[in-house]
């Protein structure tokens, strides 16, 4: 009887403070709540920054990299070419396994190899904070042009985080051929040999546009503060770059390997100097000259006379 009585008298004030437009207490939004929610970022953070802003940011992200320890750079760049490592070995089992589309529709045979790889490689480089070369070409660039980074800490970004890529897409491509998944695919092999192939300025020319895509998907996706935005950022210039057939230095780390592991008729000669240099080369202007240069010349200070 007593319990009915409580029951009554509850749900009565309930609905008299809900008729009058008050919360019960119990729902009421303390203060230390409110500050909660504007920490997360969801209703604060610009979903993408300004142009002058991402520029800012990139240089922020260069000189905190110029200023990395180099065991450390060192460390996140194995991680960081194991993972880029892993997108092309995606590629290869998805895309390189499309010799039927190959033949009657080349185009669609081309996207689903850049679609299906690299992105994702990318996307767990840049949100786990990897050490990736190709992208410190144009950040620790803008840095040092800023004056926010010395060149002796580019150097070190640079060396060591090219290196580290090396290690780990050693590693992984090592691990891949272990692993057997590919069978006797010949795609690694066809597109390591056409690498290795090409004229020296060709091999050039292909990092410079790779790595101006590459840059492009790192600038933009650090301007982003969701997750689907730095998708989105990725995705389209690195599935680009796959399709249109360029050369990123850190992916062919892997695939030249893996295709020697696998009977490939290149040599480490042929590796390193008709594909590692040139494309290397091109990417450091894809990425400091064609990408961060013209944002560095508007937004920043770049090419102006001290006073």
């Amino acid at each position: 009887m007593y319990a009915k009585r409580i029951l009554a008298l509850s749900l009565l004030t309930t609905y008299t403070a809900a008729f009058n437009g008050q919360r019960p207490s119990s729902f009421t939004v303390k203060p230390h709540s409110e500050s909660a929610l504007k920490m997360s970022g969801g209703t604060t953070a610009p979903a993408l920054k300004s142009p002058p802003d991402l520029y800012q940011g990139a240089v922020a992200a260069g000189a905190a990299k110029a200023s990395a320890p180099w065991g450390k750079i060192f460390k996140l760049g194995i991680v960081s070419g194991a993972h880029i490592g892993f997108g092309s070995y995606l590629a290869l089992t998805v895309g390189g396994a499309c010799p039927g589309i190959a033949q009657t529709n080349p185009g669609l045979q081309k996207i689903i190899f850049g679609a299906f790889g690299l992105p994702f490689g990318l996307i767990m480089t840049l949100v786990t904070g990897g050490e990736l070369f190709t992208g410190n070409t144009a950040l620790v660039t803008a840095a040092v042009q800023e004056g926010k980074a010395s060149k002796k800490g580019l150097a070190k970004s640079w060396i060591a985080s090219y290196f580290g890529n090396f290690v780990g897409s050693i590693l992984l491509a090592y691990l891949a051929f272990k692993s057997g998944t590919l069978a006797n695919s010949p795609a690694s092999i066809n597109i390591a040999t056409a690498k290795c192939s090409l004229p020296w300025d060709v091999a050039f020319v292909r990092g410079i546009l790779c790595n101006w895509l590459v840059c492009m998907a790192v600038y933009m996706a650090s301007g982003a503060s969701t997750m689907i935005g730095k998708m989105t950022a990725v995705w389209f210039p690195i599935s680009s770059f796959v399709a249109l057939g360029l050369d990123h230095s850190v992916a062919n780390m892997f695939i030249i390997p893996l295709a020697m592991l696998r009977g490939a008729e290149i040599t480490m000669s042929d590796f390193v100097f008709n594909n590692l240099i040139p494309v290397t080369l091109g990417n450091i202007v894809g990425g400091a000259l064609c990408v961060m240069a013209p944002f560095g010349m508007t937004f920043g200070k770049w090419f102006q006379k001290k006073e």
